[in-house]
């Protein structure tokens, strides 16, 4: 069954329970968030309004009681459709006070004198001016770090979570099914990158914030350039990472395909990346560590390659919490989605890279993305 857009009150409120026995834990009185995916984790205000840097939203999490929104008055309607209730607005921007004067009243109500969190680890932000935090805490709202408890919360995706990052992966397959539709010889690799994003929109999905790929007779040097004007050729081994979005869920998966026939060093290294990929799905159980996934595929395909990590989180961001790398040594547990993303390099300064999307479950790995299998497929020029 196709998962419905959005989520049911209960699902938020669940959300806002788990977090405020966190709180309890840690001493903290109260949450205080700034950035998209935060805001939309205990709201689901979703819109791609964030795009613009000009005004700043927030919300505050109680440590007992319903969350309170403080956003400007352009959000208001919309924040209205949510579960939320107490919604204070501004006319923003306003640069002599773009909500710093209501914020701080909220947070002291809140907070009644307690220390507030804030996320301020790894892969964390602050989406609101530097001076306006220091302008919070002067006037007398003590901000300390959170300790790790959103990026917690986050990590472990409810079942309906889980849906909607299976929807996008679904999709995703649909357009790549249809490659053929795009790639060809002489193809320049920007047209074929529009060519693709087309073909995701087209199969659902709701924008693609993400597209990175390469192409080269042996694979390819980088995996995060723009699309340039350099035509596809006979030989080339092309790939396509894309980061496709459905109701505010990602997908981030790639696949590689040979133009017109695959050389034989091409050909074995991908034999290796699925063997790796294959490994780590057997492997990705709870109590397994990140570092020891990385080690699992880093045995198969080595630990030369650049990328740093050969997988990572996956939500509501395309890279979010744990890094399959050496030096990660965060535990996997039931409810996290992750990726699988060996890479290997064919010759020296070229490398292919496979990506997978899996979800853990008590029992093991489940595959969100559809599955590639078989040798490496070929579209004849």
């Amino acid at each position: 069954m196709s998962p419905k857009r959005g989520f049911p009150e209960e699902e938020y409120r669940a959300r806002v329970a788990r977090a405020q026995a966190a709180m309890v834990k840690a001493g903290l009185t109260a949450l205080f968030l700034t950035t998209e995916p935060e805001v939309r984790y205990f709201t689901g205000f979703l819109t791609r309004f964030w795009e613009s840097p000009s005004r700043p939203w927030f919300l505050i999490v109680p440590v007992s009681g319903d969350p309170v929104a403080v956003i400007p008055s352009i959000g208001q309607a919309l924040m209205a459709q949510s579960w939320i209730s107490d919604i204070r607005t501004w006319a923003a921007p306003d640069p002599g006070d773009d909500g710093v004067s209501l914020l701080s009243e909220a947070l002291r109500e809140m907070a009644q004198g307690g220390p507030v969190g804030m996320p301020m680890g790894a892969e964390s932000t602050l989406r609101m001016p530097l001076q306006d935090l220091r302008r919070i805490e002067a006037a007398g709202v003590e901000i300390v770090t959170d300790g790790g408890l959103m990026a917690g919360l986050r990590a472990i995706k409810s079942e309906e979570e889980i849906a909607k990052i299976a929807k996008a992966c679904t999709i995703a397959g649909r357009a790549f099914d249809r490659l053929e539709e795009v790639v060809r010889v002489g193809a320049p690799m920007e047209e074929v990158f529009r060519g693709f994003q087309a073909l995701l929109l087209q199969e659902g999905a709701d924008w693609v914030p993400y597209l990175a790929g390469g192409a080269g007779p042996m694979g390819y040097a980088d995996v995060i350039s723009p699309a340039g004007a350099q035509p596809l050729q006979e030989g080339d081994v092309l790939m396509l990472d894309t980061g496709a979005v459905w109701d505010g869920y990602f997908c981030d998966y790639d696949r590689n395909v040979a133009i017109g026939h695959v050389d034989a060093r091409a050909r074995d290294a991908w034999d290796r990346l699925l063997e790796a990929t294959e490994a780590a799905f057997e492997a990705a159980k709870p109590g397994v560590t990140a570092c020891e996934l990385w080690q699992v595929m880093a045995g198969i395909v080595g630990s030369g390659e650049t990328a740093g990590r050969l997988g990572h989180g996956l939500g509501m961001q395309l890279t979010e919490g744990l890094s399959l790398s050496p030096h990660d040594h965060s535990v996997l547990e039931a409810g996290m989605v992750i990726t699988l993303e060996p890479g290997i390099e064919t010759v020296p300064g070229l490398f292919l890279v496979h990506e997978e999307n899996v979800v853990i479950h008590e029992t093991g790995a489940e595959w969100l993305s559809p599955r590639s299998t078989g040798g490496l497929p070929v579209i004849e020029g």
